[in-house]
């Protein structure tokens, strides 16, 4: 059979004008281009420069041994001006509706047959011949479109002289020829289009694309644009995508971009992935064209653009329901994921390093292709994919990553455990035995141990669709989990590897997460304990954890955690609101006095401390003050109820030896870092401290109090302020204000958390500054400097 197909070789060679190498390369690889090269040689061309003369020399050599190139001679020197004018009105008459074959003007009268005509013919008849069946089947394809008739059964047309292969080659020049002459009438993208409806049109269109290099585009964007939203493999799909793919053969460095222009204009998903298998056409920087088709799958179904996400998954859902043909490119693409699974799955247990990476990307797939395309797995792909997830990777952050994904395609694909239950058990049951290892190996801060316990923990509270969420953030898309679905691995967590109680008791032993903050993704162990506080799990089985709150709140840095001010209200709530048949005695402890002073000691009473580790101490004393204001505000909210044992109340006096104030000024300060508790706060404020909130307290204050302008002179103005020069100034507000206005001037320039540490001088005067003998400038700023020490005066 005669071989129609072109090199891609000579193609890039005639594209880059690549005259030595074109003179490298056989007569019959060369015969799909003669007609460009023959024009090359014969017409003068623009360029006259020297090499331009050397590489006409070239290629009229080359030329000077193929004995086909004098019939295309003999077709450049036709009259094409008096053609011109003749197919201009082939075309007019073609568009009425109705003709027929004989109805033509370019070919009068055949009297044995088209074939036979085109044989004897010279070439001008050739030439006419050629015109005149094209111009016809296009009529007939626009009339069969304006009628909106399905044309499936009778896409391909019937002639005699495009159906035999042995004229194809010449059929080939005189439509080149035709196109270089008469570009006014006859284009490539319209010539194209009906060449799809002949027997022989892909192989055609792709011989004339190679004559003439600078069309590849265009005619390229042409066919993807006018092919249907959802365009099939059927009888026309077929032949469109054959088409296409030959063309990205023979041009390989172009087939991404087709790809591409599927994608963007939602057309041809089957053109996309039959270029992604192809292994003729290569991807740069990846070794295998199946490692290509995961990324790229994955990037439609998971990437951010909906309108692709939506089109890629009907095509799915459509080649399902319609038909399951082995040679449709769906299934070639089922195959190809198969056999790289079946690569990346070995004998053994244990997942190389090498693999981890590519297996994570593989389960995702998977998950994608079943829960947002709907596909169903084959029992050989639910096999191999069980075999993957219940391997055991190396100890790595690639690794925990892995063993997540796979725990959560477990929930996600019920088909899997079906008929692998006890392998799926097996394997969820060593991953609660190994975790510790995995996670200190790995060197992850979060790891899939707090996710198995937080999921265990929703299965115990019923809350489905907590582990739904979880399910879906983890997978990184949203997929559709039935709760009937999950019987079975909710009786495998709660009866078979995590009660209760064996929950409950670990949850305590697991370490505090050091620094925790907002940056820190994953799921910590703060969720774990934040869920079992909300179900009351620590009050039933009496386990204590007040220890494990305070040191998580105490191991907190900005920006905050979003967590945290849940796991607060939570915690408060376990102790002062008993539920059902719990008694106040079995609720969770309050933090004691001495504990909350000790936080608030660390960065206030000493003055010499870097301003790093004043943010880092502010977070666990914002969290403190936000304990004690929400803990005294639902002892007060529930003081009506009535109680078998007597509720800890926080004294006044411990409550205004906190920095109230200041803490709150800090969090406005930094509201980036504290948005998720800084309104809570100041609503509790606003409730049990209305003295503290009034509007000219929160207004700007300037840095000088009128009692500067007595200042004595540049040297008193920056006295060094120790208790003993405090005590002297303040001494003498009656009989020298003018020298208590310079030492209270000097208290106002310091930050708040250095002035801490004179707050007993300055309130031992308080009383003092009450007489009336003091002048009100000195009473303004006395007061001044008390509401800066955060006295909660």
């Amino acid at each position: 059979m005669t071989d129609l197909s072109v090199s891609s070789g000579v193609f890039r060679s005639l594209q880059t004008l690549d005259v030595k190498r074109i003179a490298n390369f056989s007569v019959k690889e060369l015969r799909p281009v003669l007609p460009c090269l023959v024009r090359m040689s014969l017409i003068s061309p623009v360029d006259v420069t020297k090499k331009c003369t050397e590489n006409k020399k070239e290629i009229l050599t080359v030329l000077s041994g193929i004995e086909m190139v004098n019939s295309i001679v003999a077709l450049l020197s036709i009259d094409f001006h008096a053609l011109e004018i003749e197919v201009k009105k082939e075309q007019q008459l073609r568009q009425k509706g109705g003709s027929v074959q004989s109805d033509g003007l370019l070919v009068q009268s055949i009297q044995n047959g088209l074939a036979m005509e085109f044989e004897r013919s010279d070439p001008t008849r050739r030439l006419r011949l050629v015109l005149s069946e094209i111009l016809y089947i296009a009529s007939q394809v626009q009339e069969e479109q304006q009628q909106q008739r399905n044309i499936l059964d009778t896409y391909v047309k019937h002639s005699d002289l495009f159906e035999n292969i042995v004229y194809i080659p010449e059929i080939c020049d005189v439509l080149n020829i035709a196109l270089s002459e008469l570009p006014a009438l006859l284009s490539p993208v319209d010539i194209a289009e009906t060449l799809l409806h002949m027997k022989y049109g892909p192989d055609i269109i792709c011989w004339i694309v190679a004559n003439s290099p600078d069309v590849f585009w265009e005619v390229c964007k042409s066919l993807v644009a006018n092919s249907d939203k959802m365009e099939d493999e059927n009888n026309g799909g077929r032949i469109r995508i054959e088409a296409l793919t030959k063309l990205c053969r023979m041009c390989p460095s172009m087939a991404l971009a087709v790809r591409s222009k599927c994608v963007e204009l939602c057309r041809m998903p089957a053109l996309a992935i039959t270029l992604t298998l192809d292994p003729t056409i290569p991807v740069p920087g990846l070794d295998s064209s199946i490692r290509d088709a995961v990324a790229f799958v994955s990037s439609l179904l998971l990437g951010s653009d909906q309108q692709v996400r939506n089109w890629f998954s009907g095509f799915i859902r459509g080649r399902q329901k319609r038909n399951r043909e082995a040679n449709s490119s769906l299934q070639a693409l089922r195959d190809e994921l198969l056999n790289y699974l079946n690569t990346i799955v070995s004998e053994s247990e244990s997942l190389s390093e090498s693999c981890v990476v590519q297996a994570s990307s593989l389960l995702r797939l998977y998950c994608a292709l079943r829960g947002i395309a709907g596909i169903k797995l084959q029992e050989e792909e639910i096999s191999l994919l069980v075999k993957l997830v219940t391997s055991r990777p190396p100890a790595t952050p690639a690794g925990v990553r892995f063993v997540s994904l796979g725990l959560c395609m477990l929930i996600a694909c019920p088909s899997l455990i079906t008929n692998h239950e006890a392998n799926c058990i097996q394997w969820v049951q060593w991953l609660a035995s190994e975790e510790a290892y995995l996670e200190s190996s790995s060197g992850v801060t979060s790891s899939f141990g707090e996710m198995l316990l937080l999921m265990a923990i929703h299965f115990h509270s019923n809350q489905l669709s907590a582990i739904i969420e979880l399910v879906c953030s983890t997978l990184g898309m949203k997929v559709p989990i039935r709760h009937n679905t999950m019987t079975r691995m909710k009786h495998v967590f709660t009866h078979d590897i995590f009660t209760e109680q064996v929950v409950t008791a670990h949850a305590v032993k697991v370490p505090v997460t050091l620094n925790l903050n907002a940056n820190i993704s994953g799921f910590l162990p703060v969720h774990c304990i934040h869920q079992l506080l909300k179900s009351r799990a620590f009050t039933k089985y009496k386990v204590p954890i007040k220890d494990w709150i305070y040191r998580q709140l105490c191991s907190s840095i900005p920006p905050l955690h979003p967590v945290l001010p849940a796991l607060v209200e939570v915690y408060v709530n376990s102790i002062l609101m008993p539920v059902g048949k719990f008694s106040i005695e079995s609720t969770n402890q309050p933090i004691m006095e001495d504990e909350i002073r000790a936080i608030f000691s660390n960065s206030l009473i000493k003055k010499n401390h870097g301003n790093r580790d004043t943010k880092k101490s502010l977070t666990p004393q914002l969290l403190m003050l936000y304990y004690l204001l929400h803990y005294e505000d639902v002892r007060l909210s529930s003081a009506a109820q009535p109680t078998r044992h007597r509720v800890k109340a926080y004294s006044q006096e411990f409550l205004s030896e906190l920095p109230i104030k200041y803490l709150l000024q800090q969090a406005q300060k930094d509201q980036a870092s504290y948005s998720g508790i800084f309104s809570s706060l100041l609503r509790l404020l606003a409730t049990h401290f209305p003295h503290l909130c009034l509007v000219d307290d929160w207004m700007e204050r300037q840095s000088h109090s009128i009692g500067m302008l007595y200042a004595g002179g540049p040297d008193e103005k920056h006295l060094t302020l120790t208790e003993e020069n405090i005590e002297h100034g303040l001494s003498m507000m009656t009989v020298c204000p003018s020298h208590t206005g310079q030492v209270l001037g000097n208290l106002l320039d310091l930050p708040p958390s250095d002035l801490w540490e004179f707050a007993p001088v300055i309130m031992k005067h308080f009383r003092q500054a009450l007489d009336q003998s003091v002048p009100r400038y000195i009473q303004g700023n006395f007061i001044f400097s008390a509401e800066n020490d955060n006295l909660n005066i």
